[in-house]
């Protein structure tokens, strides 16, 4: 896995940030998808 980052544990910090919050943004739609349906 290439490092992009000149710090690693930052990198691999802000990475983990940006995969949660998509992660989170799924789930959300898939509850209001859910509501949603009839």
């Amino acid at each position: 896995m290439p490092v992009l980052d000149p710090n690693p544990q930052n990198g691999q910090k802000k990475l983990l940030l940006v995969f949660g919050a998509m992660l989170l943004i799924s789930v959300i739609i898939g509850v209001i998808a859910t509501i949603a349906s009839p």
